[in-house]
């Protein structure tokens, strides 16, 4: 799964191979270390009418919902599935997206431990990266004085198996998009099988991870507490 990243960067996300436009809401934005489920997030929506810069909530809300609580349950999405699952499917062929993050974080459950060990991963140089995402707007029922409330933007993470890198920490992490493939993951044109295709695993050598304590389980923390190592450096996997 995928339940908390940060971004920690902004700037930095002018590395990477987007239009500037498209990077307009991030690249003046302030730090974060915490970003959780129902918070805002930055993100580049496509659909037919092509990419975007967007600020979504994270946690989606199908057209079809009849309340938006519903999202609370659908902050993470399986690449396995996503394609045929009722909440996704339409969004994966019409709505997809691409979150800004520098960083994720992943639990490991520890034999004989009664609290989970947080790592922090990251990308070597601790460059930014696309997670991939699909999008939905959602409209409340109008108010009984005929008042319609603006959509209701929201997302959700797509997960896939870990790479051997990861593996032993979780069985699950988040898609990254090569940046190669942003032009046809946010292209409503591409084949979906080729989009298919894009939801595999980051190469191992890509990135690197390390423990981190404890401070980053409460959402209350967004801070560079979150990412401070562990005193045990061998536990520093970059050469992993």
């Amino acid at each position: 799964m995928c339940g908390r990243y940060g971004l920690s960067a902004p700037q930095r996300t002018a590395e990477l191979s987007l239009d500037a436009a498209l990077l307009s809401e991030v690249r003046d934005a302030a730090p974060r270390w915490n970003i959780t489920p129902s918070q805002t997030v930055y993100a580049v929506a496509a659909d037919a009418h092509g990419p975007r810069p967007a600020r979504l909530r994270w946690g989606l809300v199908p057209v079809w919902a009849k309340e938006p609580s519903i999202g609370n349950r659908l902050a993470n999405a399986r690449g396995e599935t996503v394609r045929r699952k009722p909440s996704f499917r339409h969004a994966f062929a019409a709505r997809r997206a691409i979150v800004l993050a520098d960083l994720y974080y992943e639990w490991q459950a520890l034999a004989g431990a009664r609290v989970k060990q947080p790592w922090c991963i990251r990308q070597r140089d601790d460059r930014p990266f696309a997670l991939a995402a699909l999008w939905e707007a959602w409209r409340s029922p109008p108010q009984p004085d005929g008042r319609v409330d603006d959509p209701l933007e929201t997302c959700t993470l797509i997960t896939t198996a870990a790479n051997a890198l990861t593996s032993g920490i979780h069985d699950r992490m988040p898609v990254i998009i090569s940046e190669r493939d942003y032009e046809a993951w946010l292209d409503m044109a591409t084949p979906l099988d080729t989009v298919q295709a894009l939801l595999a695993p980051v190469a191992d050598d890509s990135l690197y991870a390390f423990r981190v304590s404890t401070w980053v389980n409460s959402p209350a923390h967004d801070d560079e507490g979150c990412i401070e190592p562990l005193a045990e450096k061998t536990e520093r996997r970059r050469d992993a």
